[in-house]
């Protein structure tokens, strides 16, 4: 089986839309504010898999919302998405910053299950 790779499409209507090119069907799981994300589809299509993530209201509110998408079999990321909304500020960090939260909370659960399964 190839790695998957993600390549994003569009952000419209409130629904965020990529193509996951895979060998296989993969199972994939969207993370926003530390939750799986409910709603996420995946569609075959002629180029690979049609990934649809709609995008939950409470981002669509003033700050930086960060959206990190993981193969569920690996735990790898694919790729990530963010909305800023308000007013941001030229050469904004926040949206990196909040990322990078967002991926050490993935980094941390993974370590604790590990350390679970060691003892």
């Amino acid at each position: 089986m190839t790695h998957p790779i993600l390549t994003p499409l569009r952000l419209e209507n409130g629904i965020w839309q990529g193509l996951i090119t895979s060998s296989a069907e993969p199972h994939v799981s969207v993370h926003y504010r530390d939750e799986v994300l409910d709603g996420v589809t995946l569609t075959a299509s002629p180029d690979g898999w049609a990934l649809t993530v709609p995008i939950p209201i409470s981002a669509l509110s003033d700050g930086v919302h960060s959206f990190v998408i993981l193969d569920r079999d690996s735990s790898e990321k694919l790729g990530d998405f963010t909305i800023i909304a308000g007013v941001p500020a030229a050469d904004d960090l926040r949206a990196e910053i909040d990322l990078l939260r967002a991926e050490l909370d993935l980094l941390k659960r993974a370590f604790r299950r590990s350390q679970q399964s060691d003892t």
